[in-house]
């Protein structure tokens, strides 16, 4: 398998809800919408899907049930401190509940974290060790 990752898809209760919450509250570009069957953003690398979340469910095999965490954590890597704070007030403007304000991280950076109208999580973080832009690289340990 290569190492990629080319499409994450967000199980959503109220499709139009969500589209105008990643679209209109947090700018995202909003590739394509097909109706109330699913909607297509286009990110740096990756593609961000929004599915009716009972039909992502049956898709899948699992049950809808909704069960606490699920243990996944989307994450928004800006490329200064004080763009953490400001995704994140963006993100509360849109609708979304602050989970995490944003702080200092015991790993040197900034971070804080968010949750969609669904309740999916994202972490809005700077990371110096993690450089953006068409030349950078980043180190692993």
């Amino acid at each position: 398998m290569e190492p990629r990752v080319t499409l994450i898809t967000l199980g959503v209760s109220d499709l139009q809800r969500s589209i105008g919450f990643y679209a209109d509250g947090l700018g995202l570009p909003l590739s394509s919408a097909s109706g109330d069957d699913v909607a297509f953003f286009r990110t740096e690398g990756t593609v961000l899907a929004l599915y009716p979340r009972h039909l992502l469910a049956k898709d899948c095999g699992v049950p809808d049930d909704g069960r606490g965490f699920s243990g996944i954590v989307l994450a928004h890597n800006v490329r200064e401190p004080h763009q953490v704070d400001e995704m994140l007030a963006e993100a509360a403007r849109a609708g979304a509940t602050i989970a995490r304000p944003a702080g200092e991280a015991f790993w040197g950076g900034r971070t804080g974290c968010f949750a969609d109208p669904d309740g999916y999580l994202w972490e809005v973080a700077w990371n110096p060790g993690l450089p953006l832009g068409p030349d950078a690289t980043m180190t692993l340990p």
